[in-house]
């Protein structure tokens, strides 16, 4: 490989990761005094109740956090972030598959898939009615601005680690 190509990669490489963290913001204290006083990460890494996950948006984080306290209040017996991909058999355009956010499995052994939105876009309406359509016996709860507006501050009081906002 000649330089002129490894040099390409390196800017495409470089492009893309300025694209994943140009929104994220510094912690008090990494980036001098111009640092902001709270922290305002969107997509990122968090650890809580002993796992280590890459998650989407301070609101996915935020109900991870929901569900490991759940958890350790009995009122559910796990959480997983990301289990398991669904593949819509047969379709050939758009969206062929669906991920959902978390897997959660009731003490009795049931489970449901769940979904935090903060918006719904065209694509992501059109993988959770395919989902549904292709799995009607899975249960799928979706987690939207309106729950998480109406219990966002009663939750930051009660859940350590809740990011704010």
């Amino acid at each position: 490989m000649d330089s002129r190509s490894k040099a390409k990669i390196w800017a495409k490489n470089a492009e893309r990761l300025k694209k994943r963290i140009r929104h994220i913001k510094a912690p008090v204290g990494m980036i001098g005094s111009k640092a902001k006083k709270e922290t305002k990460f969107k997509q990122g890494w968090r650890e809580f109740g002993g796992k280590r996950i890459f998650y989407r948006s301070k609101w996915e984080a935020n109900f991870g956090r929901f569900l490991q306290w759940q958890k350790e209040q009995g009122l559910i017996k796990e959480w997983l972030h990301e289990p398991q991909t669904f593949w819509f058999e047969g379709v050939r355009r758009g969206c062929v598959t669906y991920l959902p956010d978390f897997k959660v499995t009731y003490q009795d052994d049931r489970h449901e898939w769940v979904e935090v939105k903060g918006w719904m876009d065209p694509k992501s309406k059109t993988k959770i009615s395919r989902f549904r359509k292709y799995f009607p016996k899975e249960s799928l709860r979706i987690v939207g601005s309106t729950w998480y507006k109406s219990n966002n501050h009663k939750l930051s009081v009660l859940i350590p680690g809740w990011e704010k906002g």
